[in-house]
């Protein structure tokens, strides 16, 4: 069978290791802690019987749910596999099939290369700053030749976060055509989210995800806050692919879980905390990085490659995420971990760093 002519073209998005080995697993961002318990009663409630039927195509309890949680109205929440899904409808819904780019920056979340591909959507890469944050300005200069623009607030893989006037300025300057802010990792964020101003912006989507805060990546949900116009274009793009796309047990985890508020903000406290360590005992190892809004950090250190000390930490049993692209290629993703994992990371690099005697 020979591929067609789409398919060659294609060069998809590669995922984080997940190594087969007994390891301290710091590449991929996921929670350290489990679920919230609610997840594991709401499981041990359901019925297997509830398997012969197929789940309610709109989702609607744990829209419900989302919509309490996020304080807007059910009709502006869209569910879907996980947030990837809903940033690859959103694609299809809103700048597919146009002749204008999309915007977003250079050094980005990988997926939204794939997903204009995937679709035949011309794309527009804004290079970053130089010390690592979006050029808003010129992202918005490109809005009249554009068909739309997208970004990660907080950044992947920088963890930077951008100021909300700066990013609510990019979106008035789309005016009449789509944003998305993938805000996978805005619940650690210093800044708040940007729902709230989808009341205010009908072009604004916000698209954020079960996967990290509340540590149901391998449940597969995300979902989308917007305008009800364009919740309803993500609906028809989403029943072109598949009419029931959250799978019943998903969707009763993923409504214990953003019911259980006081676990989700237990975990969110932890994790900063530890963000907080890890990030002084890093500078104190003489590592450069910025102040992470995520649940990870981005360090290099400036006499050691980035590909030297992913070998380093490899080699003692921990995995960390590189991206070898030229502004990118010397610096380490670095997922937070619990303190026991943060305390072994650290120890590895304290010793990497003396044997090399730059301590």
């Amino acid at each position: 069978m020979i591929p067609g002519k789409l398919t060659r073209s294609l060069e998809p998005y590669t995922a984080g290791e997940q190594p087969k080995e007994k390891t301290i697993k710091l590449n991929t961002n996921e929670n350290p802690y489990p679920p919230s318990p609610a997840v594991a009663r709401a499981l041990a409630e359901f019925d297997p019987a509830a398997y012969r039927l197929y789940p309610d195509p709109t989702a609607l309890a744990l829209r419900e749910a989302i919509a309490e949680r996020e304080g807007v109205k059910p009709e502006n929440v869209f569910v879907g596999n996980g947030s990837d899904e809903v940033l690859s409808f959103a694609f299809a819904a809103f700048f597919g099939g146009e002749d204008l780019p999309v915007v977003f920056a250079d050094v980005t979340y990988s997926f939204y290369r794939v997903f204009g591909s995937l679709y035949g959507v011309p794309y527009r890469e804004v290079p970053l700053t130089a010390d690592m944050r979006m050029d808003i300005p010129a992202m918005a200069a490109a809005a009249p030749s554009a068909c739309g623009a997208v970004f990660a607030d907080p950044n992947a893989p920088t963890s930077i976060a951008e100021k909300r006037e700066d990013l609510l300025a990019l979106v008035e300057a789309y005016a009449g055509k789509a944003v998305i802010a993938d805000e996978a990792y805005g619940d650690f964020s210093r800044m708040p989210s940007l729902v709230p101003y989808t009341a205010k912006y009908d072009n604004l989507l916000v698209v954020k995800t079960f996967s990290k805060s509340r540590s149901l990546a391998g449940a597969r949900c995300g979902y989308a806050i917007g305008d009800e116009r364009l919740i309803n274009a993500l609906r028809t793009v989403k029943n072109c692919f598949n009419s029931y796309p959250v799978n019943a047990v998903t969707a009763v985890a993923a409504k214990a879980a953003i019911e259980d508020d006081a676990y989700f903000r237990e975990c969110v406290s932890r994790i900063i905390d530890t963000r907080a360590r890890l990030t002084d005992g890093l500078r104190e190892l003489g590592f450069v990085l910025p102040d992470s809004d995520a649940n990870f950090v981005f360090a290099s250190h400036p006499r050691m490659s980035g590909e030297e000390l992913q070998r380093a930490l490899r080699a003692r049993g921990i995995v960390v995420r590189r991206f070898d692209a030229p502004r990118t290629r010397d610096s380490l993703r670095v997922t937070v971990g619990t303190d026991a994992d943060t305390s072994v990371l650290l120890d590895s690099l304290k010793e990497i760093v003396k044997e090399k005697n730059l301590l």
